[in-house]
């Protein structure tokens, strides 16, 4: 059977466990608040018409800026939601 590691995973992304637990809980609220927002949308399209996509680019933006190295997969991708 495999070792569990509480410590490897974060450590590789330069966070303690703490810290990861902190970033990840917050990225999981927001995914959350954000697919809530989106089914109501769904029911009522006149509400949370952008709240679903600017989640998205907010913890993407989030994400690659504190990856280490931060760089990110595509550094030409324009996340702007105007357009």
């Amino acid at each position: 059977m495999a070792r569990i590691s509480f410590t490897a995973h974060p450590a590789s992304v330069n966070e303690t466990y703490g810290e990861h637990f902190t970033t990840a809980t917050g990225f999981g609220v927001t995914m959350v608040a954000a697919g809530l927002a989106c089914l109501l949308h769904g029911v009522f399209p006149f509400m949370y018409k952008r709240t679903g996509s600017n989640a998205i680019s907010v913890l993407y933006r989030r994400m690659v800026t504190h990856r280490v190295g931060g760089k990110a997969p595509l550094p030409d991708a324009d996340l702007s939601l105007g357009g």
